[in-house]
């Protein structure tokens, strides 16, 4: 699987939770905050699912809100810690 199928694939399954949790249609661009879909209490629930979902840890400055604005942001967020967590271990 390609980096941009992995992204296209987080993408997806963020969709469908968010979709899920909000009982709204969401974008990929979609500000989720601004929309009101999403508050800074479920961001913390967005941070969980994260790293229980994908097998990274969300720590430090990674824990602003324009890390969860968007699917697409998030998104890319996971395929960087993913990525640093590969180098880190040498895969």
């Amino acid at each position: 699987m390609t980096a941009e199928q992995d992204t296209r694939t987080v993408e997806e399954t963020l969709l469908g939770f968010l979709e899920v949790k909000t009982k709204a249609k969401v974008g990929l661009d979609q500000d989720l905050f601004a929309s009101g879909l999403v508050t800074s209490m479920f961001a913390m629930q967005l941070v969980v699912h994260l790293e229980s979902e994908y097998g990274v840890a969300i720590v430090g400055s990674d824990l602003k809100l324009d890390n969860f604005r968007t699917v697409t942001t998030m998104a890319a967020l996971v395929r960087r810690l993913r990525d640093e967590s590969a180098v880190t271990e040498g895969v």
